[in-house]
């Protein structure tokens, strides 16, 4: 017989991924009492179908390239990858889809754990169907914190209803590599796992209606399309799939506009996420679609939702990471996360009255300056803060430095390394906006670019941090002495 159990909190955190992990982690510290509410696996999609899943299978292709690209390494290498081995070690850091050591330290954080379904039924209260047949009635004393993720978009082709395909959960957890595959979306995902799954042994086409990564800038994509073809992907850009439909040998066949045709084994559709809203109840504190459009939330520095019933007075609803919808980026969640969970402790204890100051511990400030994204092909493709073209857009009187990376120590990295690296800046300050480098393993030129940003770091003042020779940190020198210093 299911029971009814009624419990009460002073946080419920609704999802325990990485985000939710992090809010409740933050209000637990602050000395608050808290619950996750998780229906799936705990750590969330980053842990066992997105982040670290994806980033193994793309690993060892790029460590062995970067071997072939080392006269004196490259005569040693004369294999090629072993997909089952990479495979092996891919669900070794999912922890073979089994979330017992995540379990194992909420519990040692002081956090409680209830799985099911979540649904808030009111202001501060949410219902649970528990996974155990129980259902829990939730009440929370000071806040409830949305960390639920996202979905994926599903792109209008017809027929695709009708067929079975890879979403990124799937291309990440499979468990053997198809001779061809078919990749719609060329995003951050679909460009991962077209090279992952074409270093594997597929042949691989990717389908994008517009071009590829076309949220960096064109000299930067270019090196990573280039990257892509080197590997065997065939890119149909600009090209939007018409339809599908699976042949008799169990095939799957493309329609593209224009009539052009590609057959595939197996299909991935990475077309893009957005926040997972639906069936969670938002609609009994006054948030609702219209239009049949998907719900949209707005937060505030603190991440608190707009327009939810009572949050006016009695802040109490919360977003974080790709609930919330602004970033979808897992570093970013979890930062939004920290800052929220010391918001509501803060807020439990008086000692945050109003909004909090930017950059202070309890502001998302960086979302609105300092975005850290990379992008794990091979080329890399790391950047952070504003565009040129997003810097002009939003007021600045900015201007742009750039250039190839060719310093000693990209020479020294690999043969022929080709890199290309760029800073914006805002003239009136004379500090930076944002960076972008592109080229093999660039992401660890990111953080460096990141401090700059958020600290606002004098242009003058950063000519004084000497790269050392002979590194491809010397990019920063190079790029500094063009501008003019």
């Amino acid at each position: 017989m299911p029971r009814l159990v009624e419990r009460e909190f002073d946080v419920i955190v609704i999802g325990a991924g990485a985000a939710g992990e992090n809010a409740a982690d933050r209000v637990v510290q602050g000395g608050l009492t808290a619950v996750l509410v998780e229906a799936e696996l705990v750590g969330g999609e980053c842990s066992y179908w997105a982040c670290m899943p994806s980033k193994a299978l793309l690993r060892p292709g790029t460590a062995l390239h970067g071997a072939q690209s080392v006269p004196g390494a490259s005569e040693a290498v004369t294999g090629t990858l072993d997909a089952a081995a990479v495979l092996k070690r891919r669900d070794s850091f999912t922890s073979h889809w089994q979330d017992a050591s995540q379990v194992e330290w909420v519990e040692s954080a002081g956090i409680e754990l209830i799985r099911g379904r979540a649904r808030i039924t009111g202001e501060r209260t949410v219902g649970v169907a528990g996974l155990d047949g129980d259902a829990y009635a939730l009440t929370a004393r000071h806040a409830v914190v949305l960390a639920n993720g996202s979905t994926p978009n599903r792109p209008p082709v017809d027929g695709l209803s009708d067929v079975e395909y890879w979403g990124t959960r799937e291309a990440t957890s499979a468990k053997e590599v198809p001779g061809r595959l078919g990749v719609l979306g060329g995003g951050v995902a679909g460009t991962e796992l077209a090279q992952a799954f074409a270093r594997l042994g597929s042949t691989v086409t990717l389908v994008a209606r517009s071009g590829l990564l076309r949220n960096f800038p064109t000299e930067a994509a270019e090196l990573v399309a280039a990257g892509l073809r080197a590997d065997g992907v065939e890119l149909r850009l600009d090209a939007k799939t018409r339809s599908v439909h699976r042949n008799s040998d169990g095939s799957l066949t493309l329609t593209l506009d224009g009539g052009d045709t590609v057959t595939v084994d197996q299909l991935l559709v990475s077309t893009g996420r957005r926040p997972a809203l639906d069936g969670i109840g938002l609609e009994n504190v006054g948030l609702s679609a219209s239009d049949g459009k998907p719900l949209i939330i707005s937060t505030d520095s603190t991440g608190l939702v707009a327009g939810a019933s009572g949050n006016d007075g009695g802040r109490w609803l919360y977003a974080v990471g790709d609930a919330a919808g602004k970033v979808l980026l897992t570093h970013q969640g979890k930062y939004e996360a920290r800052a929220t969970g010391a918001a509501i402790a803060a807020r439990a204890k008086g000692e945050l009255r109003g909004d909090p100051e930017p950059w202070s511990r309890y502001a998302q400030t960086a979302d609105e300056h300092a975005i850290p994204n990379v992008v794990f092909t091979d080329p890399e493709l790391a950047n952070v803060g504003r565009s040129l073209e997003q810097a002009r857009t939003d007021g600045y009187n900015a201007s742009s430095v750039e250039l190839p990376i060719e310093v000693a120590g990209s020479s020294l990295h690999a043969r022929n390394y080709k890199g290309w690296a760029q800073l914006v800046v805002d003239e009136d300050r004379k500090v930076l906006l944002g960076a972008t480098f592109a080229g093999p393993d660039v992401a660890e030129l990111l953080h460096a670019a990141t401090i700059a940003v958020v600290g606002e770091v004098p242009l003058d003042r950063l000519w004084h941090a000497v790269p050392s020779y002979p590194t491809v940190s010397e990019v920063w020198l190079r790029l500094l002495e063009k501008y003019g210093l």
